[in-house]
């Protein structure tokens, strides 16, 4: 006989689950029991939002699901907000939780939540296992379910006394590659017609095409086609940069020098493109025609309605796409020329002696290699990412550009650095979204892992703060105080080190990488540059007519 957590266990190792990120509760220990005898790693953290967010990274990063446990009530309820982060960034996870016994109740409504139907709105599918012998069988298609476009959390609850019962030894269900359809002939034939028809095309790549199966095609496709691109935010990296044919990243909707092309282009080929995104450009009457090439039908917005749609496997769709373009696009350059002035507009004073966003992108960008990753938190500083950090190596800057929640960061990192641990990995943020998570520096620490934290500090949620000023707001309840960072990097067991002048800010992240281990570095922010450059600067361009 088998216990029924024996048997979840063996159907997570038969899906090639090795480890598994979470905070046991009561009604898990037979789980967590079974879990110690098996070949999978418990990663325990200190708060299971973290653990959903470590989860939710891995599978951004793998493509594979992350798997999440926590207890009932208060602990399953900690996961809500990595499943919508989950969701909304199309990342594969399982979460798995505990619950009271169902078969009797000896601590009438104690802590209990009916956790099923509150997470359903936030995944894929939730579901309460209510006999072992249902587990190899919902297991495999909660796996299946995770990682099939559009991909995401799923929700598997099991109570304490299944997770106890004894059945007969059962079969796993094998897991099986799922060959994805190709566009049809008459999609990429529409589709190849109107781009030979262009006078002004242009590429968008969004936060899809960033999935690892399909990097490859992408920038096999962009150059074949010759045709120069913009990224989204989430879509940064999955060409590389290199190509000569980037035209910037959209970190705003509209007016940002990247909307130069935008506005100028006649049709936009949109790659993978997610509406979960801040959009990137906003259609209109009279704008570009766009032509969606994604894993699934466009969800039509009233700032995006494609004209035409390529719907299949992007990587091999596009390979069929190229074939019927390449070498015959007589006007794929035509927006070339814009090229040299948006990114110069947007480099401007990178290297200025002051600790401004821009010198800070452009500082970390020195002590970055190709495959090192940035996990940002949420805040100011991300827009500037966005704009000025360029990527040759997709999913090496880990932003959230759908969810956009405080808190993920830190766990991201610490995930990303667990993964790659011979790359540089550094986690930004700001001393807000820091202290939402911050102790998983501990977490960090008890894993060994090598990571650099980034906590810039202003002493204030910089980016309500802002939006606060541009909205002719009164400055008002956006400012806090903070612990002496470096003392409390030090009491996790970390090395904390404190940036006083811009000249030392390389030298400070040579030498916290090269010693290893946990390094925490505090540096100021000037976010004078928000109003500067995002609002006066901007309101002064001109937009674009079609055709100028």
């Amino acid at each position: 006989m088998i216990k029924g957590s024996d048997l979840l266990v063996a159907a997570l190792e038969n899906e090639g689950v090795d480890r598994i990120f979470g905070i046991p509760g009561e009604e898990n220990l037979d789980v967590v029991e079974s879990i110690r005898r098996s070949s999978i790693q418990l990663v325990l953290t200190r708060h299971e939002q973290a653990a959903a967010f470590m989860a939710a990274t891995y599978g951004r990063l793998t493509g594979k699901p992350g798997v999440c446990i926590t207890t009932l009530g208060p602990g399953a309820l900690n996961l809500t907000t990595g499943a919508a982060y989950a969701l909304l960034g199309a990342m594969p996870m399982i979460m798995i939780t505990g619950q009271k016994g169902i078969l009797s109740s000896r601590q009438a409504r104690f802590q209990i939540v009916d956790i099923v139907n509150t997470m359903r709105p936030l995944t894929k599918s939730a579901h309460q296992i209510v006999s072992p012998r249902m587990i190899p069988t919902l297991v495999r298609e909660a796996f299946r379910v995770a990682q099939e476009e559009r991909p995401g959390p799923v929700h598997l609850e099991l109570p304490e006394d299944i997770a106890a019962e004894a059945c007969e030894p059962l079969a796993m269900v094998p897991p099986h590659p799922v060959e994805r359809p190709l566009a049809s002939a008459e999609a990429l034939d529409r589709a190849a017609r109107m781009i030979l028809a262009a006078e002004r095309p242009l590429i968008m790549v969004g936060a899809a095409a960033s999935r690892p199966r399909s990097t490859a095609d992408l920038a096999h496709f962009v150059l074949r086609s010759g045709i120069p691109y913009f990224t989204t935010q989430m879509g940064k990296g999955t060409v590389p940069g290199g190509t000569e044919l980037y035209m910037g990243t959209a970190a705003l909707s509209e007016r940002d020098y990247v909307h130069e092309a935008i506005e100028s282009a006649d049709l936009i080929i949109t790659i993978g493109h997610d509406t979960a995104e801040k959009p990137p450009f906003i259609m209109g009457p009279g704008g570009p025609q766009v032509v969606h090439v994604g894993y699934q039908p466009a969800h039509v917005e009233q700032v995006y309605f494609p004209q035409a749609e390529v719907i299949g496997d992007i990587g091999p769709s596009l390979h069929l796409l190229a074939d019927r373009l390449e070498g015959r696009l007589v006007n794929a350059a035509a927006l070339l020329p814009l090229r040299e002035g948006i990114l110069g507009h947007i480099a401007a004073r990178a290297t200025e002696d002051r600790f401004t966003p821009q010198r800070l992108v452009h500082d970390i960008r020195q002590v970055i290699p190709p495959d090192g990753i940035v996990a940002l938190d949420n805040g100011m500083y991300k827009i500037w990412f966005a704009r000025n950090y360029r990527t040759r190596v997709a999913n090496t800057l880990l932003l959230d550009n759908a969810l956009a929640t405080m808190g993920a960061g830190l766990p991201s990192a610490i995930m990303a650095a667990m993964l790659y641990p011979g790359r540089r990995v550094m986690a930004v943020c700001g001393d807000g979204g820091f202290m939402m998570n911050s102790q998983e520096m501990e977490t960090a620490v008890r894993l060994k892992v090598d990571l650099v934290v980034l906590v810039i500090e202003d002493g204030a949620y910089g980016m309500i703060r802002w939006k606060q000023a541009v909205d002719k707001f009164a400055d008002f309840g956006m400012t806090f105080g903070n612990p002496d960072f470096v003392k409390y990097a030090e009491a996790y067991g970390a090395k904390g080190r404190r940036v006083s002048a811009i000249g030392d800010f390389i030298p400070t992240l040579e030498q916290a990488f090269a010693e290893g281990g946990v390094q925490l570095v505090v540096v100021p922010i000037d976010y004078s540059e928000n109003i500067r450059v995002l609002v006066d600067e901007l309101r002064e361009r001109r937009p674009v007519a079609a055709g100028d």
